[in-house]
């Protein structure tokens, strides 16, 4: 990342300093001024060292000596919102476990629908959490609670926080419920409440700002691979056999170009981060099936969105409706190669829906159980305004502004978009 995508307050906010002894005794507690150096070059770190500045960092999560809420008594809520991601579930699941044992919680609302279940009007009662409630949904795709899209009003969620007397909200979900955990943050704050709101980073495109990794990602990245294999074994089993995948990736193409690493299989990998033309596309296309007799194409879903059209529709997440670009390479495939009168055996497979309803895998429900206990310890310590995150192997607080002031996307200059391109070995530019 450019030095520059750090230039924003990293401070945690607070509710309150926190003196209430944890209940909970661990071998290590995080002090308050462990930091987690964001840049990792360290060229650039010299640099402002001798410029006598101090590295961008992040404050390192843990469990706290400390607390701000005292856990008898106390009462939290999560919510899940937007698109179904492999591991809801299991941050569900860690919540819980890590309230109820960790600290003593006992009364944890589950809001349902998202933040619709915050909405009084909408008569949606919240689920009772309990450890023997949550102990098997980890298996389960999807989310036990719910989910939703679109705003509701701050000020109605925020008087149902209040009437509940809950005192923690977490809140599972991607950018757009980032943004809505900071209206609500800043609600609460204009009304000088005692109230927490933590985030979870829930997107399948790995696309928030300042976060490593978000949870479900490498699952979704697993099942994608299993989408280009079969692809693979249909192009090559066909004369002139071509398997066309379009997979999740509205403006970053990170599980695209991922799937097109795990087995080499890929031979043009399209993300929205570098345009393409079909002037350039389809003749390529051609002389790959000259050369080797079938290919593979990879298609992020917000590819190629100059081609297709757009009329500026929105969904109720308020995100742009992307046109369908595997569709589109379908047909102009087939018109290209039927208009030169060469025979090819085209494939489509769109496995979206699939992977982001699948049970995380092991490795995403290990980093969803460390994500929520880091939660819960940033939580019950008084910070709020934050999203957990993971970065350079260490869990993180990041500042909601700073996590959802920018799209994180595929950088065409960097060593991934490179080492697509060797795998691949499409044009540089496809344009």
């Amino acid at each position: 990342m450019e030095q520059n995508e750090f230039d924003h307050d990293l401070n945690i906010d607070r509710l309150g300093p926190a003196t209430v002894p944890s209940p909970k005794r661990v071998m290590r507690y995080t002090a308050d001024d462990e930091r987690v150096i964001a840049a990792t070059d360290p060229v650039a770190i010299a640099r402002q060292l001798a410029a006598g500045q101090a590295p961008a960092s992040f404050e390192a999560a843990g469990p706290r000596e400390f607390l701000f809420f005292n856990p008898d008594g106390l009462r939290a809520g999560i919510v899940t919102c937007g698109g179904l991601c492999p591991g809801l579930n299991d941050v569900i699941r860690a919540i819980v476990l890590s309230l109820y044992h960790h600290y003593g919680v006992r009364e944890i609302d589950g809001f349902r629908f998202g933040y619709e279940g915050l909405n009084p009007d909408l008569g949606h009662e919240p689920l009772q959490l309990t450890p023997d409630g949550v102990e098997m949904i980890g298996e389960l795709g999807g989310t036990i609670l719910g989910t939703s899209r679109g705003d509701q009003d701050v000020t109605l969620m925020v008087d149902t926080l209040v009437a509940r007397n809950v005192r923690i909200l977490f809140t599972i979900g991607g950018d757009g419920t980032l943004r809505g955990a900071a209206a609500i943050a800043a609600e609460i704050a204009r009304r000088n409440l005692p109230i927490a709101v933590v985030g979870v980073p829930k997107t399948i495109d790995n696309d928030i700002s300042l976060i490593e990794r978000s949870f479900g990602f490498v699952t979704a990245t697993a099942e994608a691979r299993r989408a280009v294999q079969a692809a693979h074994n249909e192009a090559e089993a066909a004369r002139n056999g071509i398997g066309l995948v379009k997979l999740m990736g509205r403006e970053s193409g990170f599980i695209a170009a991922y799937s097109a690493l795990a087995d080499s299989q890929v031979n043009f990998c399209l993300i929205p981060e570098c345009p393409f033309t079909l002037e350039a596309l389809l003749p390529a296309l051609a002389e790959r099936l000259r050369q080797r007799g079938h290919a593979v194409i990879a298609v992020a879903e917000g590819a190629g969105q100059q081609l297709v059209g757009r009329d500026g529709a929105r969904d109720a997440s308020g995100n742009v409706k992307m046109g369908d670009i595997g569709l589109f390479l379908k047909e102009a495939i087939k018109d290209y190669f039927a208009a030169r009168n060469v025979s090819i055996s085209l494939k489509y497979i769109d496995p979206s829906y699939t992977i982001r309803s699948l049970p995380a895998n092991a490795y995403d429900s290990a980093y969803c159980l460390l994500l929520g206990f880091n939660a819960v310890h940033a939580a019950m310590s008084g910070r709020t305004n934050l999203v957990v995150g993971y970065w350079n192997n260490h869990y993180t607080h990041v500042p909601i502004p700073a996590a959802v002031s920018r799209r994180k996307q595929i950088d065409p200059e960097d060593w991934l978009w490179t080492s697509v391109l060797l795998a691949t070995g499409q044009p540089r530019e496809l344009v």
